[in-house]
């Protein structure tokens, strides 16, 4: 399983990149999973539902189930912010994982810069940015890929990864 983030400040498009990428890269054959850290809380449960009701009882994950799909819901409670790689211990094996956020984790990024957010680029500061996803020319220590162009992004991720498709 190679794992590969996608990085870069609040707007700058890494969802939407992300969005565009998956299927681009499931039509090449390959299991894509993706873990995104959310820096506000957040709930996929509603209050009054038995799942919520569960949790707020107090049990340490509930898990919901049907024909097309199960969530596990943990809760941390007095415990630390998991770390990337016990995430990526939880999941089902596949071939590439995307990872959105967990900006600091030592892992290859593709940074998402757009010059008119006016925020400065992180690939200057950070090693394991090992590309820029830009939607205007810049000048970088590292290749830089043509935003809008999801073959060429997509063509960078699986050569970077040793992926076979």
């Amino acid at each position: 399983m190679k794992v590969f983030g996608i990085a870069g400040w609040s707007g700058s498009g890494k969802t939407t990149l992300l969005e565009k990428l998956i299927p681009a890269l499931t039509a090449r054959g390959l299991k894509v999973s993706v873990i995104k850290h959310a820096h506000h809380g957040f709930d996929i449960d509603k209050p009054g539902k038995d799942s919520y009701r569960h949790r707020e009882a107090g049990a340490a994950e509930v898990m919901l189930a049907c024909g097309t799909r199960w969530a596990l819901m943990h809760e941390c409670r007095d415990e630390p912010e998991p770390q990337l790689a016990d995430l990526l211990t939880r999941l089902a094996p596949c071939d590439l994982v995307l990872v959105e956020g967990f900006k600091q984790e030592p892992v290859p990024k593709l940074e998402v810069h757009r010059p008119a957010n006016g925020k400065p680029p992180l690939f200057a500061e950070r090693d394991d940015i090992v590309a820029v996803a830009s939607d205007e020319a810049i000048a970088a220590t590292v290749p830089v890929l043509p935003l809008n162009d999801i073959a060429a992004v997509a063509d960078f991720i699986v050569d970077h990864c040793q992926l076979k498709v």
